[in-house]
């Protein structure tokens, strides 16, 4: 998969993180439920250094909750959870205090008793976390929306509980491992769908379900969940009605509402990756 990235906008991120990470208490680093091996940016190990970090799975309602938990073997200290939801704003908040127990009884012991806990809020394009800034803030404090690019420069928000929170740029690293990491990406929407073939990422897709959750396709598109992924993708074009002239399928079409309908959880909750692959 050829992807051609936007290097100058990937840089001004990664030195706004690097300037900015100094003026911070902690770093909190959203990862994907659906695929936390790919979207762990490898390059934020350096932009953070030794400040004090926390891990969460954002998108949990969406992941198969069975792999979620075996995530959480691997990820002990991880909080999982929708980023809408206010149990999970709960869970950061009690998650900060115990990572930054020991600064917190300074500013008591000093009788800075008020004063904010400054966390930086980062990942790739597309996690949740303006959404998790505006969950903890009760109202719509950061622009956030369900495809990627949307937040362009910092945003500090104060959300209360103490905590006074950094909204970031989601930015990706300029070359993957390997070439799965590249689609994982993709499928759930942190890639710019302009920059890539729809049906050659529909297909990758449909292949992948077929071999994690064949039932879900069924169920969904009424299709036999088997062969190639162009071919099933031509079935579930078909029995949608999705032609033109000639009666040939929408293949693109099609692509697009099989990836639409997948990053809105609308065929299941499904994990693409599990800790032994």
């Amino acid at each position: 998969m050829n992807i051609q990235w936007y290097p100058g906008h990937m840089t001004k991120a990664r030195r706004m993180l690097e300037a900015e990470v100094k003026l911070v208490d902690a770093v909190c680093e959203i990862l994907d439920a659906r695929i936390p091996f790919a979207s762990r940016n490898p390059d934020l190990d350096a932009i953070i250094g030794q400040k004090p970090r926390l891990t969460l799975l954002g998108r949990a309602d969406q992941a198969d909750p069975a792999v979620t938990a075996l995530w959480k073997r691997v990820l002990p200290d991880a909080i999982e959870g929708d980023a809408t939801s206010k149990a999970i704003a709960a869970k950061l908040v009690e998650a900060v205090k115990r990572l930054l127990r020991e600064k917190l009884e300074v500013f008591f012991e000093k009788g800075q008793v008020g004063r904010s806990v400054k966390l930086m809020v980062v990942g790739i394009p597309n996690v949740g976390k303006s959404t998790l800034i505006n969950t903890l803030a009760g109202h719509r404090a950061a622009k956030a929306e369900d495809r990627p690019g949307v937040t362009r420069g910092k945003q500090w928000i104060s959300v209360g509980s103490g905590l006074l929170l950094l909204d970031t740029p989601g930015i990706l690293w300029p070359r993957f491992d390997d070439e799965r990491t590249g689609r994982h990406l993709a499928y759930t929407g942190a890639i710019r769908d302009e920059i890539m073939d729809m049906e050659t990422l529909g297909a990758g897709l449909m292949e992948t379900l077929a071999k994690l959750y064949p039932a879900f396709l069924e169920a969904r598109y009424k299709i036999a969940p088997v062969g190639d992924g162009l071919d099933m993708l031509q079935s579930a074009a078909r029995k949608r009605g999705f032609l033109v002239s000639g009666g040939e399928c929408d293949l693109d079409r099609m692509a697009r509402v099989l990836l639409d309908e997948f990053r809105a959880g609308k065929l299941g909750r499904i994990s693409l990756e599990r800790p032994e692959c």
